[in-house]
C-alpha cells in the first residue's frame, strides 16, 4: 500500500515553469511504476507522463515532449514533474499515481491503483 500527496501547483503565466512533487508514504516506493495524469475541466483525464521504477525509461504525451520531464527520487520516496514552457491547454489539476509494477511503466488510467489528490496548476495568457 502507498499513500501519496501532490504539491507544487498555482498559478503561472504562459511561458512560465512549475515544478510538481508527489511524496509516497510506505518502504516500497521503487516497486511502483509513477505517472502523473491531469484533467482539465470539460475533458478526459489523460496521462501526462509515466517512469519506471528506478527511472530507466520514461513516457511523455506528445502535448508536453520537450516541455515536462518526470524524475524521481527514491531515497526520498518522491517523483517529480518539471514543466516549463507552459501553456493555457496545460491548466488542469495534475495528479499522481502508483503502479506496482515491472518494466515499461504503463500509460493507462486503470492500470494505476493508487492516486494522489491532485494539485490545481492553472496557466494565465
Amino acid at each position: 500500500q502507498v499513500a501519496l500527496v501532490e504539491s507544487g501547483g498555482g498559478l503561472v503565466q504562459a511561458g512560465g515553469s512549475l515544478r510538481l512533487s508527489c511524496a509516497a508514504s510506505g518502504r516500497t516506493f521503487s516497486s511502483y511504476a509513477m505517472g502523473w495524469f491531469r484533467h482539465a475541466p470539460g475533458k478526459e483525464r489523460e496521462v501526462v507522463a509515466a517512469i519506471s521504477r528506478y527511472g530507466d525509461t520514461t513516457y511523455y504525451a506528445d502535448s508536453v515532449k520537450g516541455r515536462f520531464t518526470i524524475s524521481r527520487d527514491n531515497a526520498k520516496n518522491t517523483v517529480y514533474l518539471q514543466m516549463n514552457s507552459l501553456k493555457p491547454e496545460d491548466t488542469a489539476v495534475y495528479y499522481c499515481a502508483a503502479d506496482f509494477r515491472y518494466g515499461v511503466p504503463s500509460i493507462e488510467e486503470y492500470e494505476y491503483r493508487h492516486w494522489g489528490q491532485g494539485t490545481q496548476v492553472t496557466v494565465s495568457s
